[in-house]
């Protein structure tokens, strides 16, 4: 986020999924608190906290980044460092007297060739030039003295400046040059650079020669000496060749054909490969190391243990000193790979020949390999042919001493000696002199090299002016190179303001780091360019984060292709580009660019092929168009483009005259002078008032996003035949909008006379500011500019506290939204396909994509989240909204039929459409994207407001949860047929529907499930606040009470299901927690219930026919299962239940007298929540429950406990009427008290459900059914006895609603068994993965011979549901905090590291919520519900709980 009265950005560490719940912390190196900055000594930031809740997925580390440069950072775990990266801050630069700053993208910089600049008191009228046509920086070259090549990278002396700055009597000083620097600086508004040089120096430099081990030399090289023997045998054979040696053998000094290549490549190997033996430099003296071999033997140093056949390979190292047959043999493999049998010396002189005869054979290999010296002839042969006999090639003639048959590799500062006497000087301390030169890989310039190998084999490029230097690691490896290098840095550091660093990508990083910041010590705001192409981006970024470099250098002249050289100017966004928020994550993005018209390689002299005259405007105009720096090169805007660097005598640049012309000087009529000044003019423009959008066409425009001008610059470039091109006419081009002047028109004009140096007779014909209709600067009309001032008025992203990550307090739909209740927020938000299909509608369908997934905003957001941060502009959604206004008016007529408040945001839509349909159609998705954005944010922000405190101040993971309760309450379609009672106060938005999931639990008899909206009541009703609604639908639920029991679906056709066993206890769960957490919510059970059944078997009552108090409801409830529940399902049959068989509609309850627990159901229905019923023919399951769960199921008894426990405490409060229930039996009738129900379940729970670790303490009846022990029992009493030994995470309901029927431990010991066994990534595991009957992937289409997958018949034996994992984990916080501080700080950080999953998830989840359940590995599954009631609820419980 950018700060723009504190010129930084803000920079924040947040957690990932993998790291949340862990002990992290960061640490820089960037210089804060007081810390000044050392690349080696780093600190810790402190974790912020921005709702005061110790909450992981939203703390942050910040830093102000106020401070230019190259930092790193890394993150710890404990006391493990973990991983880390680089944090580079660009500089701010500043010019003139008002030190105003220099926005990168506005720097036009001109490169000098420091020679050609004449003395010092010279330069200001040369660089005038640059003044006059619009640059601001100007580039030099090294201004250090150069060595005798005179090229202008071969520095001879780093610190001493170059005497052709002087003039007469009168020494330049770089006091001189710093002057002049700030004068430019100050008065001109120019900032200076210069040019520096770390990989190699001249090779006749005085300070060089005096200090030889600064290169890579023969001594402290020695790896280097095979290369150097070469090196000498092919000058001395050049020799033999120039003095026609070889002639009578068919090679003539002078090489002409083929011929006379046969004839080099035998002479080579004759008179050259054959005679150095160079094979010998890797070769093990044999004799030697069996000796040595034996006598380790002799000694007893080995274990006499042959090892098995290829366990061990034999290791040989190379000779440090490089001599010949140098290699030794590492004894410790030969012993391990050759011990003898025994220590008798027949045993160990057997081993001895089989090492012999292996080192022969290594030996033979190395001979082998450098004998035939393929590869070197190879290369001997392909530069000879490339330097002498190739049509495009340099045709060098006769081969001599000036112009050898191969380069030279090193220096040889002897005089002239025989082969022979060359090779003794190996054995002396002149060898330190002898320096290898500096050279790149062939065709790769940019790879410098002084590798061993690639100088043996011959192929390196060398340029034999300058010689590589040696830093080593450390500055202890070479001192005075280190020294003579941070001085030179430092001195440049104090007169300019940045540098090139030259041959960026071949000097080692560690040595340009230390230099570079040694410069920012000096200079903090301290500019770094530098020109790449490692040939990658990944590898380019390695060096501008490692280095901090400012702009990296690309040029137009690279490639003629149009499509080429727009791709290099879409720098930053296209046209139409997305607003982006100021706080957003980071995404990888290419460095900061100098885009440069020509990068000219001044090693060589510039030909005039190598640029058409025609391109010359061409490449001129794209740069000035480019969204980064720009820049060229001196002589190029005056068509001087092959000065000729190789020049000893370099010719000066020429003077500025603003008056008539004069020889040897230039003025704006010269060249494309006078085009270069609109242009660079034109760049600095468009940076200043924020064009930064670029289109991806031939035609280049930079567009103002918040002017909405464009300007558009036509160009073409000249391709095969420049000239026939150039009297073609221009196409005719469409552009967009009203056309309000021509900016510049230029031509180039050819006078057909050419000159040596360069193009001085070529002319730019240019005309600027023309009044026409027809041309390049684009604007919107009036009317449009209109349309566009009233969004920009509307919408938020356009706001000043927007901009800071704020929204203002009153913007135009918050007035509007502020008036819908949570009801209507479900419409204007979500809304599945399903819902929208029951009002007669449905999701908008995108062509050629994929329908929405919510018709409200939230389908709308969800696909513009993946659009907007790549500025997708291609994506079908884009195409859609460009080509017609259909999506707009689905948006709008979607409202509108809503009616009502929702109606009033339809209205207010409709209007910021109304504008939007009149903008050019490029503009459309991005201004959609930020209506639709600033609609919706603004609708959050309402939700939130009337939520409770807990999720107001709350995380964002509580915030994401808590707008659940919005995607799934919506009207109260189901509850048509029940009755709330006239006496109450309630207003109709107040009766919710509460959908069990998305969007398969939606509508229809699916779309109230009774035990999922009452899982779901605490965390999405009770928590976020809704009490109104929350209220109403207790005691709606509690009208339709019957048999004892509250109905598992309700439809809008009256259709209700009382199959479900456990749905009352969940109901009773929440009344107990409405009583708890809401203000006077024990009021609720005096509040009358308008009965739909007073009886079994009464039909539908009218609302306000018979009520009663809610106590009287529970009562009722309590004393039926007390009784006993049976009956037969309404209806039962087929066309019920297709799948069940008869038996399976007789629904049983009941409560066992002698251990409290309440029972129920058979072996063929299934009435808890794990309630899938087989439906397959074909695998015979069909009619069959996969899990019964018949008895006393483990969350019922669980759930029973809690609630007779409350009751019992109510009635002892005297808030509750009745003291017992109630039980007839065998003709008589007596009474059971809450208390000694309670009692009962207490002391009956831990015999009946535990099953012990030692098998002497169980009193199972089925103890060899017993496969997990420290565990709870899933049920008791369960038909299919086996059922009830399962591990599933079931009683974790029972620990959290009734933890005082679990002793400490072994509540601890079970709940560890289910986090080994049952914890996945998002969910639990509905069965451990250890029973035979778990599947843990689950298809509801498959249909095959499967008995236990057919037709989804696994739903609850394996996949992992996401519910039960907020009880296992509230669990697992309440036994840990009776275990000790300690238990309980692991137990959160667990909480942490397993909630991060569902943060992340929740954030790429286009419907915004958390699903039903995942396959086994947390995979995801196509079959369950995209978002479920039950799992965000019981998540938010546990964020509730923390």
């Amino acid at each position: 986020m950018f700060s723009e009265q504190l010129l930084c950005f803000e920079l924040q560490f947040r957690l990932g999924p993998t790291l949340q719940g862990r002990e992290v912390r960061v640490y820089t190196n960037y210089p804060t608190n007081g810390y000044k900055f050392n690349r080696l000594q780093f600190h810790p930031l402190d974790w912020v906290y921005p709702n005061s809740q110790k909450d992981d997925c939203d703390k942050y580390c910040r830093l102000d980044l106020t401070v230019a440069g190259s930092y790193q950072y890394y993150f710890s775990c404990g006391s493990e460092k973990v991983s880390g990266g680089y944090i580079v801050v660009d500089p701010v630069l500043r010019v003139g007297a008002s030190n105003d700053i220099l926005p990168l993208d506005r720097i036009s910089s001109q490169t000098y060739l420091a020679k050609g600049l004449g003395p010092v008191d010279t330069w200001l009228s040369r660089i005038r030039v640059a003044k006059e046509t619009g640059y601001n920086m100007i580039h030099f070259t090294p201004l250090q003295r150069l060595g005798s090549s005179g090229l202008c990278y071969s520095i001879s002396d780093h610190l001493e400046l170059n005497p052709a700055f002087s003039a007469g009597a009168k020494s330049c000083t770089w006091e001189d040059i710093g002057r002049l620097v700030e004068t430019l600086r100050r008065d001109w508004n120019m900032i200076c650079i210069s040019d520096v040089v770390y990989d190699h120096t001249a090779a006749d430099g005085a300070w060089i020669l005096l200090h030889p081990e600064c290169g890579y030399n023969l001594v402290n090289s020695p790896e280097l000496r095979p290369a150097w023997l070469l090196d000498r045998a092919l000058w001395h054979f050049s020799c033999q060749m120039a003095d026609g040696t070889f002639s009578k053998q068919g090679l003539p000094a002078l090489i002409q054909d083929e011929r006379h290549m046969t004839a080099l490549r035998g002479v080579l190997w004759q008179q050259v490969f054959s005679r150095l033996s160079l094979w010998e430099f890797g070769q093990v003296n044999v004799d030697e190391a069996v000796d040595q071999f034996r006598q380790a033997l002799q000694k007893g140093e080995t274990t006499h243990v042959r090892p098995p056949a290829g366990s061990t390979e034999l290791k040989t190292l190379q000779d440090p000193q490089c001599r010949r047959f140098g290699r030794t043999v590492d004894l410790g493999s030969a012993v391990l790979a050759f011990s003898p049998l025994s220590s008798k010396p027949a045993d160990i002189e057997e081993s001895c020949c089989r090492l012999r005869k292996k080192l022969e054979e290594l030996n033979w290999e190395e001979y082998r390999k450098m004998s035939l010296c393929t590869e070197q002839v190879c290369v001997v042969l392909d530069q000879v042919r490339s330097e002498r006999l190739a049509v495009d090639g340099p045709r060098l003639a006769v081969v001599s001493r000036e112009r050898p048959l191969c380069p030279r590799y090193f220096t040889f500062p002897f005089g002239e000696l025989s082969l022979a006497e060359e090779k003794q000087l190996l054995q002396t301390e002149t060898a330190g002199r002898i320096l290898a030169y500096d050279a790149f890989l062939r065709g790769d310039p940019l790879r410098r090299s002084a590798e061993p190998e690639k100088l043996l084999r011959r192929q390196l490029e060398v340029r034999g002016n300058d010689v590589k230097l040696r830093y080593g690691e450390t500055p202890e490896d070479c001192p005075q190179l280190w020294a003579r290098m941070r001085a030179y840095t430092e001195l440049t550091a104090r007169v300019f303001s940045g540098v090139c660093v030259v041959d960026c990508s071949s000097t080692p990083l560690h040595v340009t780091e230390a230099m570079l910041a040694a410069a920012r010590a000096l200079r903090p705001n301290f500019y770094v360019m530098a020109e790449l192409q490692a040939g990658s981006q990944l590898t380019d970024s390695v060096f501008v984060n490692r280095l901090g470099i400012t702009s990296v250098v690309r040029g137009t002249d690279s490639d003629p292709c149009s499509h080429e050289h727009n791709t290099k100017l879409d720098c930053h966004y296209p046209i139409g580009a997305f607003v982006q928020p100021s706080l957003r994550p980071l995404t990888p993005a290419a460095a900061h660019s100098m885009f440069k018209d020509i990068i000219p390689d001044y090693s060589r002299p510039m030909k005039v092929g190598d640029c058409s005259v025609y391109n010359i405007m061409v490449d001129s105009t794209l740069g000035s168009m480019a969204c980064c720096a720009t820049g060229s090169t001196r002589g190029y805007d005056e068509l001087l483009l092959h000065q000729d660097s190789g020049r000893r005598e370099a010719l000066h640049y020429a003077c500025w005259s603003s008056d008539a012309p004069k020889e040897n000087h230039t003025h704006l009529g010269t060249g494309i002078l006078a085009a270069r000044l609109a242009l660079n003019t034109l760049h600095q423009q468009l940076s200043a008032e924020g064009f930064t959008q670029v289109s991806d066409v031939i035609v280049v425009t930079r567009h103002c996003p918040s002017s909405h001008q464009s300007v558009v610059a036509v160009v073409r470039r000249a391709d095969r035949s420049p000239e026939l091109q150039h009297c073609i006419d221009v196409p005719p081009i469409s552009i967009p909008g009203r056309i309000q002047e021509v900016l510049l028109e230029a031509v180039t004009v050819d006078h057909n006379v050419g000159t040596e140096n360069g193009f001085s007779n070529w002319k730019i014909e240019i005309r600027e500011h023309i009044q026409v209709t027809w041309w390049s600067q684009v604007a919107l009309d009036s009317k449009i500019q209109q349309c566009v001032k009233a969004l920009r008025h509307q919408l938020v992203q356009f706001s000043p506290q927007y901009q800071t990550e704020s929204l203002p307090e009153q913007n135009p739909p918050s007035v509007i939204l502020s008036r819908l209740s949570l009801i209507d927020m479900n419409m204007l938000l979500y809304r599945c396909d399903a819902e929208e299909r029951e009002d007669g509608r449905g999701c908008y369908s995108v062509p050629c994509w994929s329908p929405l997934i919510y018709a409200g905003l939230q389908g709308l957001m969800s696909v513009m989240a993946e659009i907007r941060p790549h500025n997708d502009l291609h994506h079908p959604f884009c195409l859609n909204l460009r080509r017609g206004d259909w999506i707009l008016d689905y948006t709008v007529s979607r409202l509108l039929a809503k009616g009502g408040p929702v109606a009033e945001v339809g209205l207010w839509f409709e209007a910021m459409f109304g504008y939007l349909k009149r903008l050019p159609r490029d503009l459309v998705p991005s201004y959609f994207d930020a209506i639709v954005q600033g609609a919706y944010t603004t609708a959050l922000n309402a939700v939130f407001s009337r939520m409770s405190s807990f999720v107001q101040t709350g995380s964002s993971l509580v915030k994401q949860l808590a707008l659940g309760s919005v995607q799934m309450c919506g009207p109260g379609h189901s509850w048509t047929q029940l009755n709330l009672s006239p006496g109450l106060k309630v207003e109709l938005q107040s009766c919710v529907s509460l959908a069990a999931g998305l969007p398969h639990f939606s509508v229809g008899v699916f779309g109230c499930w009774s035990r999922d909206t009452f899982m779901s009541f605490r965390g999405l009703l009770l928590l976020t606040g809704r009490h109104a609604e929350a209220r109403n639908l207790l005691l709606l639920m509690a009208s339709s009470l019957r048999y004892g029991l509250i109905p598992n679906l309700l439809s809008r056709a009256g259709a209700a299901r009382y199959n479900s066993r456990d749905a009352v206890w969940w109901w009773l769960q929440c009344v107990q927690e409405f009583c708890t957490l809401v203000p006077q919510g024990l009021s609720i059970l005096r509040c009358p219930v308008s009965r739909v059944f007073p009886t079994d078997q009464s039909e539908p009552q009218p609302a306000g026919a018979w009520e009663q108090p809610l106590y009287d409801v529970i009562q009722e409830v309590m004393q039926r299962h007390m009784q006993g529940i049976c009956f037969r399902e309404d209806n039962a049959g087929p066309r019920l239940d297709p799948s069940m068989v008869d038996e399976g509609f007789n629904v049983e309850a009941g409560v066992d007298l002698t251990t409290g627990f309440v029972y129920g159901g058979n072996r063929f229905n299934c009435g808890t929540w794990m309630d899938k019923m087989g439906e397959s023919d074909r695998a015979h399951n069909k009619g069959v429950p996969a899990t019964p769960r018949d008895g006393s199921a483990v969350e019922i008894v669980g759930l029973s406990k809690s609630a007779v426990r409350w009751i019992a405490e109510l009635h002892g409060g005297g808030l509750f009427p009745y003291r017992a229930v109630s039980v007839s039996r065998g003709g008589k009738t007596f009474s059971v008290s809450y208390e000694d129900w309670d009692q009962k379940i207490q002391e009956h729970f831990e015999k009946h459900f535990y099953i012990s670790n030692s098998p002497k303490e169980c009193e199972d009846k089925h103890p060899e059914l017993v496969h997990k022990r420290g565990i709870y029992k899933d049920s008791f009493g369960a038909s299919s006895p086996w059922c009830d030994y399962q591990l599933r995470p079931n009683f974790t309901v029972a620990m959290v609603v009734a933890p005082e029927l679990f002793p400490v431990q072994k509540a601890w010991q079970a709940l560890s068994v289910a986090e080994e066994k049952l914890l996945g990534s998002l969910g639990m595991k509905t069965l451990d993965p250890d029973d035979l009957v778990y599947r843990g992937v689950y298809n509801n289409n498959l249909d095959n011979e499967d008995f236990s997958q057919a037709k989804g018949f696994n739903y609850h034996q394996g996949p992992e549901w996401l519910w039960p994992l907020g009880y296992f984990l509230r669990a697992k916080l309440y036994f840990a905090k009776k275990l000790g501080k300690d238990r309980y700080d692991c137990s959160v950080n667990l909480v942490k590291k397993i909630l991060s999953h569902h943060t992340l998830h929740l954030q790429r989840s286009p419907w915004k919520g958390l699903p039903e359940l995942t396959n086994e590995g947390g995979r995801a599954c196509p079959f369950s519900c995209e978002s479920h009631a039950p799992a965000m609820a019981s998540l938010l419980e546990l964020l509730y709980e923390l």
